[in-house]
């Protein structure tokens, strides 16, 4: 696949993920397509060398399998990790409040958003309802208005002289978006109306009797582009971590090899991974488990594995370096960086750095490296949670980018482009360079 066709089905994959449950529900279609079967977790698991499986927990976690061997005879498994989430506004239970004839969305921060990026902004509304059919058995459906319904204006400077020096956010006082003019009916049920009407636009033959839960965010309509005037770089929402995602499905339905392949997208990163469908759950590990029940031949066969846990790196902003630490500048388009952290923060170590170099050489991928200016606290990733559960050499990697967790995040238009060419190579080298004990 070459850079240009690489970034346009990037784009599409983008605009059509606006929240994890549609990332996941693409990608389980991409793998439909792909001839890959869906194993379900409470079913037993029947699965054969040669073949393709995904497996989704909770609408928003993807696990990809490819088996080229036996999994309990085979000696090592190349995994990726990403996740599916991004910070973001989440829609509360009581969705509508009424404040001067406007009737407002209530949300909820869900991770760390740069918040000064969401006013303004036209904002959509997309997630996944729970609903009763007339048989009372629950269905969850996936939603996606596809136009702004809602706007958070900012207040006009001639209101606050100090905004462009001390403009603060206060999360419960200031985020409320506009959704349209009050009405006498209630906000509930209102809201419920909208929901069950959009329900009807998206699955007309579906019969549903009323909405029991949702899970819905707010997000920027606006689609991904290519931004400066010989279109250097990409400027999207979400960038943090579906770039990741991408680039994981791309490579592993690509892969040639004897080892068998594995890619993790899961929920909850931004928050923790501590849920049931986070990298602090059970998911992967019992996948694992399953696929290798003999508790001897899974130790082998992990001590001789490799996990990349991909996730999106600061690129050295121009107008901030001092932000930075000197001896490590990454730069937009120079290649995916590894990430350092002596608190394993990170789980890169030199081991596992090491095999990385070697699969970006071979591929003749530059490497750019980042550590943590020493004055700053360090963010973290699946990576070391990945690494500690299941007792693998890990290494951080990831594309550099600017304004990380703004609504509109930028990166290179050719660094996703040359990670997806290490995560190809690394899913189909012939065989991976193995360290001595």
């Amino acid at each position: 696949m070459q850079l240009e066709q690489f970034n346009q089905d990037f784009f599409d994959f983008l605009h059509n993920s606006p929240t994890p449950f549609h990332t996941v529900k693409n990608l389980a279609d991409t793998f439909d397509k792909a001839g890959f079967t869906r194993l379900q977790e409470n079913e037993t698991w029947k699965v054969q060398a040669g073949n393709g499986f995904y497996c989704i927990r909770d609408n928003g976690t993807f696990l990809g399998i490819k088996l080229a061997a036996a999994p309990d005879h085979n000696p090592v498994w190349r995994m990726t990790g990403a996740h599916t989430d991004s910070p973001s506004l989440q829609i509360k239970p009581s969705p509508v409040r009424d404040s001067h004839s406007l009737t407002q969305l209530c949300v909820e921060v869900y991770g760390g958003p740069l918040l000064s990026t969401w006013f303004d902004r036209d904002l959509g509304i997309a997630g996944r309802v729970i609903l009763s059919s007339e048989d009372d058995t629950l269905i969850t459906r996936m939603i996606d208005f596809k136009k702004p319904v809602a706007i958070i204006p900012s207040l006009a400077i001639h209101l606050d002289r100090t905004a462009n020096k001390e403009h603060t956010v206060e999360k419960q006082k200031h985020l409320f978006p506009l959704l349209c003019h009050s009405t006498e009916s209630k906000h509930e049920n209102s809201f419920n109306d909208i929901l069950l009407q959009q329900v009807k636009t998206e699955y007309p033959d579906l019969v549903a009797k009323e909405i029991l839960g949702f899970d819905l965010f707010c997000y920027d309509t606006h689609t991904p582009a290519l931004i400066g005037v010989n279109k250097d770089f990409i400027a999207a929402s979400r960038l943090d971590n579906l770039v990741s995602c991408f680039v994981s499905a791309q490579a592993l339905l690509q892969s040639q090899t004897a080892d068998n392949c594995l890619m993790l997208c899961s929920n909850h990163e931004e928050i923790g991974s501590s849920s049931m469908a986070g990298a602090q759950g059970n998911f992967l590990n019992t996948a694992l488990e399953r696929l290798m029940p003999d508790v001897s031949n899974r130790s082998k066969a992990l001590h001789n594995s490799y996990l990349l846990s991909l996730d999106n790196a600061h690129a050295v902003h121009p107008n901030f370096p001092e932000k930075y630490d000197p001896q490590h500048f990454p730069l937009l388009n120079h290649g995916p960086v590894i990430k350092y952290n002596s608190n394993q923060r990170y789980a890169t170590t030199s081991r596992s750095a090491a095999l990385y170099k070697v699969l970006a050489k071979e591929v003749d991928v530059p490497i750019q490296e980042f550590v943590m200016n020493n004055d700053l606290a360090c963010g973290s990733t699946i990576g070391p949670i990945a690494a500690k559960i299941l007792g693998v050499q890990t290494v951080d990697i990831g594309v550099p980018s600017l304004a990380m967790h703004s609504i509109r995040e930028t990166i290179g238009a050719k660094d996703s482009y040359m990670l997806y060419q290490t995560i190809a190579h690394f899913y189909s080298r012939p065989t991976l360079p193995q360290a001595e004990d």
